[in-house]
């Protein structure tokens, strides 16, 4: 059997009719925009079964058994997906071309079918579990009904073993659990569950299949979103949240809207703004931006308006610029976020908005005016190096030079002289998005072993400002930036030091360089590890050693032997000194807390 390219199992399934497909053996009845019927799955009487013409899906509010038009056969008739899509593409009379090239099983096959039945575990647990009651009162409390919830495959990750026991019962290994992110491996050889006490959105491909999850943390804690880790099905920076059922709807209108978040998304799209996508949890990547490019010629970023939110619509929109697709900017108003403002007014609330979105230079400049940006040449320089960045990335040629002349009459210079700037001061290359990058070691392996001498205190304190906003305004006053020897760490404590005292830590992710996002995540998903265990333990042992380790630097800097060994004699002392009084301290929270 020969490999069936994506573009055309795309076509295949924009082209089936679900209905006509479904009602061959199933007896449907319209009710509004959907058909309703009897589950072949469960053997229901009732009409509990809803196929979903729009979204090319249906769905059982029973078994919850659901899926695509190839996902039907495939349940229903026993057949292999390749197999499924040759017997939809023959019903719709397209023809599948034959390229001689054999395709053998798919490796990665175990790995699909680990996080489909993972999906189906999860959403089970939160229509059925009682530990799943509080993520049912926190939809509730968002206005999300259980059907919805079962509609989109929202899930809940319990806390103890039961996934586990039941990926074994059904014949999934712990190798193939850690292979597709859904286990890791703790230190000690122990294999446990990596998704617990959160509420769950499945990750889609653009085949429909799922690939990951991203789970949201309903109680106190960080990392508040934690998303599956890069596996051979599961590439974060390539995939976005809805584009799987958004696409058709994306490529009719040509236009894409970007939200930022999960409940976002799931909010437009059942307002009826079946367009709407989401990066995963970061900014949007290079290769985000050209799947996007597949589908779309114009983006409408619809980030929040507060400075992060500002920061992040700006990135977006360049990376969008730099692949040839035009951005426009929607603003919202102070306050809100795109699901808020649609569960308050619905759809009606958010078109005009939609409507009157601003180009994303536009959008800058009016910025910038009310900030009083142009108000006298020192600020219109400044002013101008922070439109530059667009001006660069921006490869649509007809575009670019509307924007730069644009630019040139409102910040009041020539334009050969703009031209010869932006010539002058070119951006840096960029990587092709298409260019293989090599894949992160699997979950069940350790991580390579940290080359920068000091590596670990840094870390191990930044995984306490990560989990603990206290400790971040203790650590701002006793270290700077220089403290730390990693430029990547430094980067992340300068931007978690720069957070307001309460603020979310997950908001340092807007100050950062998108080279260093991967590691902050990471610090995040190591800071979740540390719930139940002594902070004040964890931040005062590695403070002290990054405190020892600036003295000792300072101590070497003196010149004089003499004086050199008199102050270390001196801060040796001390240090003793310290760690008693620290350990006594410790023994003496112990003895409190038992």
């Amino acid at each position: 059997m020969t490999m069936i390219p994506d573009e055309i199992i795309e076509q295949v399934r924009d082209a089936a009719d679900l209905v006509e497909v479904i009602g061959e053996s199933v007896q449907l009845k319209r009710t509004g925009s959907d058909y309703r019927g009897p589950c072949p799955f469960h053997g229901g009487a009732h009409r509990n079964f809803s196929v979903i013409p729009k979204k090319g899906l249906y769905y059982c509010f029973v078994c919850h058994a659901g899926g695509d038009v190839f996902t039907w056969l495939m349940k229903r008739f026993g057949m292999d997906y390749p197999t499924a899509v040759r017997e939809v593409a023959r019903k719709v009379g397209i023809v599948i071309p034959e390229s001689g090239r054999p395709q053998g099983p798919d490796p990665r096959e175990p790995l699909f079918s680990a996080a489909a039945l993972a999906q189906e575990f999860f959403a089970r647990q939160l229509l059925e579990s009682g530990e799943a009651d509080g993520a049912r009162q926190y939809l509730a409390g968002r206005s999300i009904s259980l059907e919805q919830a079962g509609e989109w495959g929202l899930g809940y990750a319990p806390r103890g073993t039961e996934f586990m026991k039941e990926m074994g019962r059904l014949g999934i290994g712990e190798p193939v659990l850690l292979e597709a992110g859904l286990a890791h491996q703790r230190d000690d050889g122990s294999v446990v569950v990596r998704f617990r006490g959160r509420l769950l959105f499945p990750i889609h491909d653009l085949r429909g299949r799922v690939v990951g999850f991203g789970g949201r943390l309903l109680g106190p804690g960080e990392p508040k979103y934690l998303n599956s880790p890069e596996t051979p099905i599961f590439r974060k920076g390539g995939l976005l949240y809805h584009l799987h059922i958004a696409k058709g709807a994306v490529r009719k209108e040509e236009t894409v809207v970007i939200v930022e978040g999960y409940f976002d998304v799931l909010r437009l799209q059942a307002a009826g703004i079946e367009n709407v996508v989401a990066p995963l949890g970061t900014a949007l990547t290079a290769d985000q931006a050209a799947v996007l490019r597949r589908f779309a010629k114009t983006a409408i970023l619809l980030y929040d308006s507060d400075r992060a939110g500002l920061r992040a619509t700006f990135r977006t929109g360049d990376e969008l610029l730099h692949h040839g697709i035009r951005v426009r900017v929607a603003t919202l108003p102070p306050g809100d976020d795109p699901d808020t403002l649609v569960q308050r007014g619905g759809a009606a609330a958010l078109q005009p908005l939609l409507r009157d979105a601003m180009d994303i230079l536009e959008r800058k400049l009016q910025l910038l005016e009310q900030g009083g940006w142009f108000a006298d040449v020192a600020k219109r320089r400044d002013a101008l190096d922070r439109i530059l960045p667009t001006l660069r990335a921006t490869t649509d040629p007809m575009a670019r030079d509307l924007y730069v002349g644009r630019v040139a009459e409102r910040v009041g210079v020539s334009r050969d002289t703009l031209e010869r700037e932006l010539r002058d001061r070119a951006a840096p290359a960029r990587p092709e998005p298409s260019t293989p990058q090599p894949l992160p070691p699997s979950p069940g392996s350790r991580p390579p072993a940290v080359r920068h001498p000091g590596a670990r205190v840094e870390q191990a304190l930044l995984r306490v400002l990560v989990a603990s906003p206290t400790w971040r305004t203790r650590a701002a006053s006793e270290f700077v930036g220089e403290s730390f020897d990693v430029p990547t760490f430094r980067a992340v404590f300068e931007a978690l030091a720069a957070l307001p005292p309460n603020a979310d830590a997950a908001d340092a992710v807007a100050a950062l360089p998108e080279a260093v996002i991967p590691v902050f995540e990471r610090l995040c998903e190591v800071a979740a590890s540390l719930a139940g265990l002594d902070l004040d333990r964890e931040y005062e042992g590695a403070a002290e050693k990054l405190r020892d380790r600036t003295e000792f630097r300072r101590v070497n800097m003196v010149q004089d032997p003499d004086e050199r060994r008199r102050i270390m004699a001196q801060w040796s002392a001390q240090t003793k000194e310290r760690y008693a009084w620290l350990r006594a301290a410790q023994r003496s929270r112990r003895t409190q807390r038992q």
